[in-house]
């Protein structure tokens, strides 16, 4: 890969049983310093021992696959998705932490009313006249809430699937397009019936999608690569899909190293989709931060008519990193884009005029027709704009935020203003894009509140301005939510030229040590060396111990593959095979966290390694979300790693076994 050139506490979601369990936490006397064991029906009793009661009671209310889990209380508003009413008056705020959607009103900019939609409300589709919100409220199960503006309770819950997101009205308004993110598909939704009536499978994690204004065609944004992540070209995807027959008709790969999409938007005239993302330069190794060497920002443009990559930009400066791009809008008349950066807290503004003249100028350049609108570009050809740190200047503005903003994610451009939802810092922040030099306006959404250590340090992993020159976060490597993204990586701690899986920091600090090889002693300090040596600077202790707090808060959500809650029937004679000592699964992957904490060699040493290398066990809590497999992610199913790299049945003793008892050994740890 070449380097760059230089000049988201819900309420229950788990029917009568939670609804109960809740109940019984909340006569605790003493609850919230006390400290109590959980026991919660089937699988998930094994997992929660000793754990505030508290904090159970916000586990045991939303196990959430979009905001991590750790809030201590549903004070926090957590602003994530935002809409606006037809005519403009008032903007509707999805608030995820509190299950609660606010109305403000655009000219006195006071919260004017508020609903409880429950779950963690994720987005916010508005009918053509003004008269319903359609809200996704995030769960294992989830739901979409309907909103009548006019009335001071929220209305019906329409069921979906295990993290609903993104809602999208179609063109007649008659369907609603939810993305299932733990059920890789989307739900389309009949609002006159209210039920599901068709699902339509996709790729991995869908998180956003957009519809082409004439209502043919649905692109959805994936979050993370599908597949082995030890291939020559890792990526995520956007899914078009015919609306009519419900196919997928072409799944358009990003740019080599793109992952962690957050959004995608198609232009008014319906000619145009940008979706935001991360490009990853995972081939090199992690020697440097600057000028993108690791991990550089970007958009990309696509053609809405067939779905063809027209060129992927990126958003950084040569020497200022523009770190997790979330949101996208277009200005009404699309002649500009607005994307959020949630990692720097500002937002960046670019000419998309300007933009396309600049591409379709070089397209012409690399047909040895030179102009001067090329004569100064360092890209020579199309080919060179993902690596080109200089392509957007003179085309976009870096508008800074009020102080205080951070974390942005959502975003709307209403006239000349841009309303941006600052997710930690519970307000909104207005821009008039007249006037970039300027910060806005801060529009509070509740009160301030002295941030937990847990708050705070869920802030700072997300905090791109720990890092030198604002290039890179932790989510950068590790979503926004302590898990994946999918590549492998060349880090120095152990070693150069021997790539390793990202992992996830679900109970990092109960499983030491930490990294593939056990090289750090403990979750700790890999923090502490990580803010060194991934985000190449000094930071004072209370950040590392900030960090630590909120690593060690974040708790697993349920499995998609559970049903109602408990085991399936395969994944039952499963467990009996996972137990059974003639297979061996729990000799190594026992206890409360299905880990022994040591290392072994199991046969997985591969052509970058080194012989004598022995690898930690993982823990195999939330293992269905953390494909692809073994160290170097060469397995892309666990039926790969039982049979395909599990030669001698050093990794288990499985080759006796079925096809059928493969899949069923497979349904069981893909449901813990």
């Amino acid at each position: 890969m070449n380097r760059p050139v230089q000049p988201g506490v819900a309420s229950p979601a788990f029917g009568p049983q939670a609804v109960a369990i809740r109940s019984k936490l909340t006569r605790i006397e003493g609850w919230c310093g006390s400290r109590c064991a959980l026991h919660l029906p089937g699988t998930w009793q094994r997992h929660w021992v000793g754990i505030n009661a508290l904090r159970a009671l916000a586990l045991v209310g939303g196990w959430l696959g979009l905001i991590t889990l750790p809030l201590v209380a549903a004070d926090y508003l957590s602003p994530t998705a935002l809409g606006v009413s037809p005519d403009g008056g008032t903007i509707y705020v999805a608030c995820a932490t509190a299950g609660k959607v606010l109305a403000v009103d655009a000219g006195t900019r006071e919260v004017r009313r508020s609903w409880v939609v429950g779950g963690a409300p994720t987005g916010i589709a508005v009918n053509a006249d003004g008269s319903r919100l359609y809200v996704t409220c995030a769960a294992p199960e989830s739901w979409v809430t309907v909103v009548d503006p006019s009335r001071l309770e929220a209305g019906p819950r329409i069921p979906t699937g295990h993290t609903a997101m993104a809602p999208v009205l179609s063109a007649d308004g008659r369907s609603l397009f939810v993305c299932c993110r733990f059920n890789d598909r989307v739900e389309v939704v009949d609002l006159q019936t209210s039920r599901v009536a068709r699902r339509l499978p996709t790729s991995r994690e869908p998180v956003a999608a957009a519809l082409t204004p004439d209502g043919r065609h649905l692109f959805v944004a994936h979050h993370l690569p599908s597949g082995r992540s030890d291939a020559e070209v890792v990526a995520c995807s956007v899914s078009m899909i015919d609306v009519a027959s419900g196919r997928t008709v072409k799944e358009v790969e990003l740019p080599n190293g793109s992952t962690l999409l957050h959004d995608i938007r198609v232009s008014p005239d319906g000619r145009y989709l940008v979706v935001t993302h991360s490009l990853a330069r995972y081939h090199l190794p992690t020697t440097q931060v600057d000028r993108g060497w690791i991990n550089s920002n970007a958009a990309t443009l696509m053609d809405a008519t067939d779905g063809r990559v027209i060129n992927t930009v990126l958003l950084d400066d040569i020497d200022a990193g523009a770190a997790n791009p979330w949101a996208a809008a277009w200005s009404p008349e699309g002649g500009h884009l607005a994307i959020t950066h949630a990692g720097t807290h500002e937002v960046s503004v670019i000419d998309f005029k300007a933009l396309r003249a600049r591409l379709a100028a070089l397209e012409a350049r690399s047909q040895a027709k030179e102009s001067a609108e090329t004569s100064l570009l360092a890209s020579r050809r199309t080919e060179d704009v993902p690596n080109d740190l200089s392509f957007l200047v003179g085309m976009r503005r870096r508008v800074r935020l009020p102080e205080s903003a951070s974390g942005p994610r959502a975003v709307l451009w209403l006239g000349s203003q841009l309303w941006v939802a600052n997710y930690f810092d519970d307000s909104l922040a207005v821009v008039d894009v007249r006037r970039p030099e300027v910060p806005g306006d801060r529009v509070a959404l509740g009160p301030r509140l002295v941030p937990t250590q847990e708050r705070r340090g869920e802030a700072l992993f997300n905090d791109a301005t720990l890092c030198f020159q604002g290039w890179q976060s932790c989510a950068s490597c590790h979503s926004w939510d302590g898990r994946i993204e999918g590549l492998n990586w060349d880090m120095l701690n152990d070693g150069v030229g021997n790539p390793k899986n990202s992992k996830s920091l679900l109970f990092s600090h109960e499983t030491p040590p930490s990294m593939s090889l056990g090289v750090r002693s403990s979750a700790a300090v890999a923090v502490r060396a990580g803010i060194r040596f991934s985000m190449f600077t000094v930071q004072p202790p209370e950040v590392a111990n900030a960090l630590d707090a909120y690593l060690a808060s974040l708790r697993p959500i349920p499995s998609p593959l559970l049903v109602g809650g408990q085991l399936s029937d395969s994944a039952k004679r499963g467990e009996e095979i996972f137990a059974n000592p003639t297979v061996g699964c729990a000799l190594c992957h026992g206890g409360a966290q299905f880990t022994d904490l040591k290392s072994h060699d199991v046969g997985t040493v591969g052509r970058f390694d080194h012989p004598t290398n022995r690898f930690d066990t993982p823990t195999l809590i939330e293992v269905w979300r953390t494909a692809p497999y073994l160290h170097d992610g060469r397995a892309r199913t666990l039926g790969e790693v039982l049979m395909d790299f599990n030669e001698g049945d050093r990794h288990g003793v499985t080759s006796h076994l079925t096809a059928q008892e493969i899949q069923d050994l497979a349904a069981y740890v893909l449901s813990l």
